[in-house]
């Protein structure tokens, strides 16, 4: 660990000296204006560079909630696309200086420059800087309109061992909702309208129904309590809704808000899995739902489950379909032991809410903190589907990683990604 730091450390001294060589670019961006050469201005950079490089390394390396974690990564990584767009007009512009000095050392040049037109090292800086705030534009478009643009995303789960009564049978999967979150009543309901057309034969909600405290959940209570299916609700819970990241006056105060989120769940008619199960019946054929408390394996987030009791009496069911929402849980313990889960559903990293979606590439700022980060993943014969979330946490919108509804179509076939048994 201590090792990670030091790198850490020497990678942010050489972004630190990357930054005040990217100064030099700004400065002639501006440098008709006044402020350009206050030695103000540039103190200022070069501090905000070092606490953004530094807080980047602490979010990456210590414990600080999650929200802020979020925030300073977004920065950091939106702030370096903008400075990777403008080093090459940069570099370019040193590269055309640096002919130009050697021309005129070895030649006598007669150019004339007007003092009163832009001068190419002030173009170009500009041209680069104008580039590199098209990023900038996208986070001002994701707070406007990302926030709430729900998507649903269609997944085929291939189940060899899958009753033939449950084939073809329909599962819905939304997580991290984080009502305390929400500014928009309107489009919210909007996106379970969207899960509910879909006409899911039974659904999953995998965790983080709240940022901090069960009372953020009441003006919404009404819109989640139309999340039906004909099979069930069945839900779990998320290191948020245990009331860990807020202040309480007491243990018993704590423990009163997690009992009143128990009970909204029940409210709504979503069956809560506390470490336990349920057998799902079709047709006489069983399939197992199991639910885990939050078990993430990274030190700063909270270990409530016990799988023990989550898989008790389940062993003749031919599929076990688990419900787990750190993710990083399915690496630590799943795969080495308990290798008679099937699919495990997950959520909690909400792709950082930033980063590039496509049908067949995919990228984040989270995939260096988590292996397995949104969508499936297979290991052996056993897979595991992340679910980048439905609301939003830190950051008010979503830049590239829309809110997702799944809906998944369980197969009895085998899948040739997976190993045969």
């Amino acid at each position: 660990m201590q090792g990670q730091l030091f790198t850490l450390i020497l990678i942010g001294i050489g972004l630190f000296l990357i930054d005040l060589y990217l100064a030099n670019g700004f400065a002639a961006a501006f440098k008709r204006l006044s402020f350009s050469n206050k030695r103000g201005i540039k103190l200022g950079y070069r501090i905000f560079s070092l606490l953004l490089i530094a807080g980047t390394i602490v979010s990456i390396y210590f414990k600080i909630p999650l929200g802020a974690r979020a925030g300073i990564l977004m920065v950091f990584f939106v702030l370096a696309i903008v400075k990777v767009t403008l080093l090459p007009f940069v570099l370019f512009d040193d590269a055309r200086r640096l002919f130009i000095w050697i021309k005129r050392r070895t030649k006598k040049s007669t150019d004339q420059v007007n003092a009163n037109a832009i001068t190419r090292s002030e173009f170009l800086m500009k041209a680069g800087l104008i580039a590199g705030a098209v990023p900038l534009a996208a986070i001002g478009v994701g707070i406007v309109s990302g926030a709430y643009d729900y998507r649903v995303r269609y997944q085929t789960l291939y189940l060899p061992n899958l009753p033939k009564a449950f084939d073809g049978i329909k599962l819905g999967q939304i997580s991290d909702i984080h009502s305390g979150s929400f500014y928009n009543k309107k489009a919210v309901a909007g996106g379970v309208g969207m899960l509910l057309r879909e006409k899911p034969d039974f659904i999953f909600f995998t965790g983080d129904l709240v940022n901090r405290r069960t009372d953020e959940v009441y003006g919404y209570q009404d819109i989640f309590s139309k999340v039906k299916a004909p099979l069930g609700v069945f839900s779990s819970l998320g290191n948020h809704d245990y009331g860990d990241y807020d202040n309480w006056p007491s243990l018993a105060a704590k423990q009163k808000n997690l009992d009143d989120l128990i009970a909204t769940h029940k409210n709504m008619g979503w069956d809560l899995l506390l470490n336990e199960n349920r057998r799902l019946k079709v047709n006489g054929e069983e399939i197992g739902i199991l639910g885990c408390e939050n078990w993430g394996e990274l030190t700063r987030f909270p270990k409530y489950g016990r799988m023990e009791p989550t898989v008790k009496n389940t062993d003749d069911l031919p599929v076990k379909l688990l419900l787990s929402h750190d993710p990083s849980h399915w690496r630590a313990q799943i795969l080495p032991h308990y290798p008679q889960i099937d699919v495990m559903f997950s959520g909690h990293t909400h792709g950082m809410q930033f980063g590039v979606r496509a049908e067949h590439f995919q990228w984040s700022p989270v995939e260096y903190v988590y292996k397995e980060w949104a969508g499936l993943y297979h290991e052996g014969n056993q897979q595991l589907y992340v679910n980048v979330g439905y609301g939003f946490l830190g950051f008010p919108g979503r830049v590239g990683i829309l809110p997702e509804i799944t809906i998944f179509t369980l197969k009895s076939a085998h899948n040739p990604l997976l190993k045969k048994v």
